[in-house]
């Protein structure tokens, strides 16, 4: 049944996204989720803790976290599968866990906002980078855009429906609530190094089979792409990905530079403290608003392909 909604829930929210009005009037899932972190972590940090005990409640909160998502996910799918056109709802309730329109929206709106100015660029890149946008030139504010999309389309898009299929409406939710605990409290400075190693450590295992696989939807992808080349995604993958610091976040970045001919990475600025990166691609640095629609068109194909995937993979399990 997980698999047979997929193709379903992958159109539904890519035509229609999360709806604006009832973001104001209930919030939204992954809102509830951070909200539930916060209110955890402010029962279980104490200064003066050791690192083990900060590690030691950093996995309770992930843990509460996950039993709640699971708890209720589970009791919600029961229900409806119990009741007439039950996998209606399930359909709707889990469109909220992908993020194809609202990412699409967002980088186009750095590439609007850069024709307009540096400064609209770097407003528009800070709300879907965590890197300080003051420090970034229109090519940085480019490459942060692109990186953001390349990354997002793995974690946002294809690890959530490979969850969706493998488990249903609790393993969306589950990928997602790990993925908002790694975003909050994964170990990215001093103050969770110990209190978010399980977030951060639990997300690169849920993501390294769906972050090759987007390697792989977007190599195919460049197939129909103009001026995009197969090749060069899967070799810049196989070559760049693994010098990442990250074990996943290098596979979508390198794929989607290498199919495009450009060059990411590199240093950026995080609250003031200077991070180099590696290089993913070889190829054009000095990006702008024309190379992020180039990388919204490959996106684009690439969610076309997911969908193509899926709904073989749906028809495979009807016929058999």
């Amino acid at each position: 049944m997980h698999a047979l909604i997929a193709p379903l829930v992958l159109i539904l929210e890519r035509w229609q996204g999360y709806p604006p009005r009832l973001l104001d009037q209930i919030g939204h899932p992954v809102i509830w989720m951070g909200n539930l972190l916060t209110w955890l972590e402010q029962r279980l940090w104490k200064d003066g803790q050791s690192a083990e005990q900060r590690r030691t409640r950093g996995i309770i909160a992930l843990a509460a976290l996950l039993g709640a998502t699971l708890v209720v996910t589970v009791m919600v799918q029961q229900v409806l599968r119990g009741i007439p056109l039950g996998w209606v709802l399930e359909i709707l309730l889990a469109t909220p866990f992908l993020a194809q329109k609202e990412l699409g929206r967002a980088v186009q709106a750095v590439a609007d906002a850069l024709l307009t100015s540096l400064e609209a660029g770097r407003e528009a890149v800070s709300h879907i980078v965590g890197r300080d946008p003051q420090q970034l030139d229109s090519a940085g504010v480019s490459r942060a855009a692109i990186e953001t999309l390349a990354e997002s389309t793995s974690d946002g898009v294809v690890a959530p429906w490979f969850w969706l299929v493998l488990l249903g409406l609790p393993g969306i939710a589950l990928y997602k609530a790990i993925n908002t605990a790694d975003s909050m409290i994964g170990y990215h400075n001093a103050r969770y190094a110990d209190y978010g190693w399980a977030a951060a450590r639990l997300d690169d295992l849920v993501n390294l089979v769906p972050a090759r696989l987007t390697a792989v939807l977007v190599t195919i992808a460049s197939f129909f792409v103009s001026g995009a080349s197969p090749s060069r995604a899967w070799r810049a993958a196989k070559r760049d990905a693994m010098q990442h610091r990250s074990p996943n976040s290098g596979w979508p970045e390198a794929s989607f530079a290498g199919a495009l001919g450009f060059s990411l990475g590199g240093p950026r600025s995080y609250d003031g403290e200077m991070v180099d990166l590696p290089i993913m691609g070889q190829g054009e640095t000095r990006l702008g608003p024309y190379h992020i629609t180039r990388a919204l068109t490959l996106y684009r194909v690439t969610l076309n392909v997911l969908l193509v995937v899926s709904s073989l993979l749906a028809l495979l399990i009807l016929a058999a």
